[in-house]
């Protein structure tokens, strides 16, 4: 599928969903698991959206998206918090580091087929797992 103004890497990504579908669905595994290691990373992670998280969605136009991850991710800190006072154990701490690793893990899984379907198919609701989780 040519979309205009693509980069290579993007159009590779592009052709991969269009090809084999979402994420979420057995055709996308099953050709996912023929791919070398490096083509998997290219088409599963983008590294952008894992180092800069929500500021990567607001800045390529999926804000929709990065917002609900972003009140997602707060709202889940806050959670953490209560559950910390209410225990009085204090472990957010300790596992600041792994949480935002998992966060931006998350951010990188969603990004490239959150932009798949803003650039090709004109989705860009406000559901940022649509296609991650579930068909």
């Amino acid at each position: 599928m040519d979309t205009p103004q693509s980069p290579d890497k993007w159009q590779e990504r592009f052709d991969f969903f269009e090809k084999n579908g979402c994420p979420a669905s057995k055709e996308y595994m099953a050709a996912l698991k023929e791919l070398n290691f490096k083509k998997r990373i290219l088409i599963n992670v983008n590294i952008f959206a894992f180092f800069f998280g929500v500021i990567y969605f607001f800045c390529t136009g999926l804000w929709k998206k990065g917002l609900i991850l972003l009140v997602s991710w707060i709202a889940f800190i806050f959670a953490l918090s209560m559950i910390e006072d209410m225990a009085g154990a204090y472990f957010v701490d300790r596992m600041s580091i792994p949480l935002s690793i998992f966060f931006g893990f998350i951010c990188s899984r969603i990004a490239n087929y959150a932009h798949y379907l803003k650039k090709t198919k004109g989705i860009d609701n406000w559901n940022p797992f649509e296609g991650i989780l579930f068909k």
